[in-house]
């Protein structure tokens, strides 16, 4: 996903390719301001980054973001309870989410940096957390392995959260592979996705100490229960199996190196 402060109509040099791939962001951050809009969480920040959604998100996709980014918010608060906010935080391929935005009302001394490179980084002695979400996937396996390995020889004690594509040589998966195809986005690093063990292996081949992956299915099911009955409250399901199918062809990796002996190898859901 590309940075956010780029403007497609006036950046030269952006191919097709590239647009269609930014097009996937601006869908994302829709689909996230109409489930903010029905009440599935609190942004206050993603009206002034996107337009609303000009019809109704189905109710399968509006949980589905919700367990994406209280997934990722999960680990996020567990690193920076660990670290005692004493951190860093780099968001690669931002686009327009909010997480810088949500983290600077915090009072806690937390430092928030986005893009590549990495301008404003200041230490590499600072426990870094690095998030990235559908980036690596748009990456070739070698590129994405590159960055990995760039990260984990860089940062002493880090935390790398990945959200994207798993089980995608089955069918479902190749029907989602098709449909980006049609309009002209090419997942280069779908490779990596074929399994939650693919994802795994990736960040412990590439200096990662300890490596967790987990669908987005499992994580809807560790979310606070009282609050999951809520948003299920919001709108009717009606496609359940759907649900699922979609839910098991996400997954969060997380990994982790810990020379400070913080805790880190211990996030976990």
């Amino acid at each position: 996903m590309a940075a956010a402060a780029r403007d497609p109509l006036s950046a030269p040099g952006l191919d097709e390719a590239d647009e269609a791939v930014r097009g996937t962001c601006e869908d994302a951050s829709v689909c996230k301001r109409f489930a903010v809009s029905v009440g599935y969480w609190k942004d206050p920040y993603i009206q002034y980054f996107v337009r609303q959604a000009k019809e109704r998100k189905a109710p399968e996709i509006n949980r589905g973001y919700y367990a994406r980014v209280h997934g990722v918010s999960y680990l996020i608060k567990a690193f920076l309870k660990k670290t005692e906010c004493n951190c860093q935080i780099v968001n690669l391929g931002a686009g327009m989410d909010t997480l810088f935005w949500r983290l600077k009302i915090k009072t806690s001394p937390v430092k928030t940096n986005y893009g590549i490179p990495f301008r404003g980084l200041s230490s590499n002695s600072l426990p870094t957390l690095l998030v990235a979400e559908c980036v690596l996937v748009y990456m070739t396996p070698q590129q994405s392995a590159n960055l990995l390995k760039w990260a984990a020889s860089t940062f002493p004690v880090a935390m790398f959260i990945n959200y994207e594509q798993v089980n995608m040589t089955d069918r479902f998966g190749q029907i989602m592979i098709e449909n980006l195809q049609r309009r002209q986005c090419n997942l280069a690093g779908v490779e990596v996705c074929r399994s939650l063990d693919s994802q795994r292996e990736r960040l412990l081949l590439n200096g990662w100490e300890t490596a967790r992956a987990i669908d987005m299915m499992k994580v809807y099911s560790f979310l606070p229960q009282a609050d999951v009955k809520r948003i299920e409250g919001l709108e009717f399901l009606d496609e359940k199996e759907l649900f699922e199918q979609l839910m098991q062809h996400y997954c969060i990796c997380w990994a982790s190196k810990d020379s400070s002996n913080l805790g880190l190898a211990n996030i976990t859901f």
